[in-house]
């Protein structure tokens, strides 16, 4: 049964929110072999992207979300648009506390309905392999698998050394 959630649209009051939960989530994710490139990456994306929402987003023409319950946040994602006209979703996170109760679905839908909102007909993603529930909602929710890659450099989307990548596609309408 979906935990009863509202999904709207990112306030300066999320941030604190939305910053403690992106970093616990990329510690969690990081293992002790990785912890320098996660920490490395977490204060890159957090000095490029996360402390700076509004204007990243605006920047790159999308839109932040939370998704909220009992005025915690427990779910986020951005969308980003794209060079050749799609969305890119991003930032897609769950508090761990929260996992396990639809709300990554309830955002994927909602992130989907957005950009039908918009008219934009395709929605890009990319996860890594140590993902592996991510991986298996994207394939669950009709995403195909356009490629993948080793990521040795490191960004804001991406703390490289050496870890998969996949990047999925899905035509909406």
């Amino acid at each position: 049964m979906a935990t009863e959630i509202t999904i709207r649209r990112f306030s300066e009051r999320d941030a604190a929110q939305v910053r403690e939960l992106f970093i616990t989530v990329n510690t969690l994710l990081s293992t002790p072999d990785l912890r320098d490139a996660f920490e490395a990456y977490i204060e890159r994306a957090l000095a490029e992207e996360i402390d700076r929402i509004p204007a990243y987003y605006g920047e790159h023409a999308g839109s932040f979300w939370v998704a909220v319950k009992d005025d915690k946040v427990v779910g986020m994602f951005g969308l980003e648009g794209t060079s050749d006209g799609a969305m890119e979703l991003r930032r897609m996170y769950v508090d761990p506390a929260a996992r396990r109760q639809g709300i990554a679905r309830q955002m994927l839908q909602s992130a989907e309905d957005e950009c039908r909102r918009q008219r934009v007909t395709r929605l890009t993603l990319s996860t890594s392999e140590i993902q592996v529930a991510a991986l298996a909602l994207y394939k669950n929710a009709g995403y195909s698998l356009l490629g993948e890659e080793t990521a040795d450099v490191a960004s804001n989307k991406t703390i490289g050394s050496g870890i998969r990548r996949y990047y999925f596609e899905k035509a909406l309408r």
